[in-house]
């Protein structure tokens, strides 16, 4: 026969609570340890104290270790990153994830990526600058997004930050590896001088919604590809030799339903699926150093937080949430839309940078007639053969309800445009009527994201807002907090709160695993101003 253990008894400097606010109270402090106890009242909390197996104290009937923030996600995804949190604010294209935005996040040690997608070269130039003079030696990443309809954009892109010495970018909506995402990862790679080993100074977190994809990123650089750059003298022989040994990008951080590009898949299919050939790829190469695999999208609110992790992602990205920031480089009219969004408040509609291949994006649809237009505008880009073969009321109705300009006047404004920014496009249209029309097309389509990022009054109707059901959950969650209001949510604010209330919630499983059920008041993290006395010490 075998002794039974002897149980447990719970002791501490003051009497645990019973009531649902000091039961919180207990739960939420995370530095410490929790004890749930039997008392004479019911089931009570404490934070702190000492379980022993003597007869002094009160029965034990579960306890959960301190879990602090920090502790959250992987620690090698700290030290690479040189981050104090597991989190990262993902681009948002146009400045959206504004300079503003990144150094706020770089301060508090959270990983921000710089929105810099569709921005002019001297723009990004000059927040690079600034970055060098506000956030010296702090982490922050820089946006990559795959062009295929403007290869040049983004081919200066990374010439542009490998002379301001990017040492981290997001790589994202790739479909295929190009040269300039394979150039900057492999223009980064040295021997170390003393241990020999292959650092990789050029990071690249690969933002991925596809298997196919990500397996691309998780392995090292096509031989054709590598054999190209060095033809060309963009890399040097040795790297080229050891880019054999570094898979593409260091960290996957795998997107389920978002706003903006996404395939709108569910995290929870899509993110075992990727761990599994993160494994699959790790077994057959036997990289030194591990890909880490992250999780984004639909991240809104603690408890997905606290999800994401559970499931086994190394760190969170958000992004629809940050949009409505002050920080953010939305608009206060954009951000009062974002602010009033359910959970279904979303549709897909036609993406402005890859309009001719039919891909698309999620957008807001409260508030803004955006989506219903777009959709319009690309069916009849798949109708008709250019701009002088539409009907006469089609053509109508696209100059006084969407352009409200003649189309001609909108394509000599792209004539303008292109012949700035990549003449290319222009040498493509002619002659061929269709491109012309899409190019016409796609000024709506990039003039409405402007608009919104400005809050051109006039033009409401038309705002694109990138945006996932994430905003809507957000929303919920805030709804009788200090955050409600856009004007309080700091973008420092919310990755604070977010992470805390995860912890808070992991904690709440751990608790409900032992068989502990914690009454629904007292079960569901509230985010106070991070000043309050019980947030001292949260940063």
């Amino acid at each position: 026969m075998h002794a039974q253990p002897t149980p447990l008894r719970w002791q501490g400097a003051s009497a645990p609570h019973t009531d649902p606010a000091g039961i919180y109270e207990a739960l939420a402090d995370l530095d410490r340890p929790c004890f749930v106890v039997r008392t004479p009242h019911g089931i009570g909390a404490a934070a702190g104290g000492t379980a022993t197996a003597g007869p002094q104290g009160l029965p034990l009937l579960a306890a959960a270790a301190p879990l602090p923030p920090r502790t959250l996600g992987s620690p090698a995804f700290l030290a690479a990153h040189g981050v104090r949190h597991a989190y990262m604010a993902g681009a948002m294209a146009g400045g959206i994830a504004s300079a503003d935005m990144v150094i706020a996040l770089a301060r508090e040690g959270f990983l921000a990526s710089y929105g810099a997608a569709g921005l002019l070269p001297e723009t990004i130039a000059k927040e690079l600058t600034r970055f060098a003079r506000e956030i010296p030696g702090l982490p922050y990443a820089v946006n990559l997004i795959h062009s295929p309809s403007e290869e040049r954009l983004e081919r200066e892109a990374v010439e542009l930050f490998l002379r301001h010495g990017v040492r981290c970018v997001e790589a994202s909506a790739f479909m295929s590896l190009s040269p300039h995402v394979v150039r900057y990862r492999l223009a980064g790679l040295r021997r170390e001088p003393h241990s020999g080993a292959v650092v990789a100074d050029h990071r690249l977190i690969a933002k991925i919604s596809r298997p196919e994809t990500a397996e691309r990123f998780m392995r090292p650089a096509p031989a054709t590809i590598i054999s190209a750059l060095l033809g060309q003298g963009l890399i040097t022989a040795e790297q080229a030799d050891l880019a054999k040994y570094v898979p593409m990008a260091d960290d996957i951080t795998v997107e389920g339903d978002s706003g903006g590009h996404t395939d709108r898949r569910p995290l929870p299919a899509l993110l075992p699926t990727i761990l599994r050939l993160r494994d699959t790829v790790q077994h057959e190469h036997r990289y030194p150093v591990p890909i880490r695999v992250g999780a984004a999208g639909g991240l809104g609110c603690p408890v997905s937080v606290a999800g994401a992790f559970a499931m086994g992602a190394a760190y969170v990205v958000t992004g629809s949430v940050n949009q409505s920031c002050v920080e953010s480089g939305s608009s206060k009219a954009t951000k009062a839309l974002l602010a009033d969004a359910g959970i279904a408040d979303c549709e897909m509609a036609p993406a402005a940078d890859m309009f001719e291949m039919g891909v698309e994006l999620q957008v807001l649809k409260k508030g803004t007639l955006f989506p219903m237009r777009a959709k319009r505008l690309y069916e009849l880009y798949q109708s008709y053969d250019g701009l002088e073969a539409l009907p006469a009321a089609e053509r109508t109705k696209l100059e006084t309800q969407v352009f409200r300009r003649p189309l001609e006047d909108v394509w000599q404004e792209c004539v303008g445009y292109f012949t700035r920014r990549d003449p290319e496009q222009l040498a493509r249209a002619a002659g061929n009527p269709k491109r012309r029309m899409a190019l016409v097309f796609r000024w709506y389509l990039g003039m409405a994201s402007r608009w919104s990022t400005t809050g051109d009054p006039g033009r409401v109707l038309d705002y694109q807002v990138w945006c996932g059901p994430a905003m809507g959950a957000f929303n919920d969650w805030v709804t009788a907090s200090y955050l409600k209001a856009p004007g309080n949510r700091r973008v420092a604010d919310v990755a604070h709160h977010l992470m805390r209330g995860a912890a808070f919630h992991t904690r709440l499983a751990q608790l409900r695993v032992a068989g502990v059920r914690i009454p629904p008041s007292a079960a569901d993290y509230r985010p106070v101003p991070l000043e309050s006395p019980a947030l001292e010490g949260a940063r």
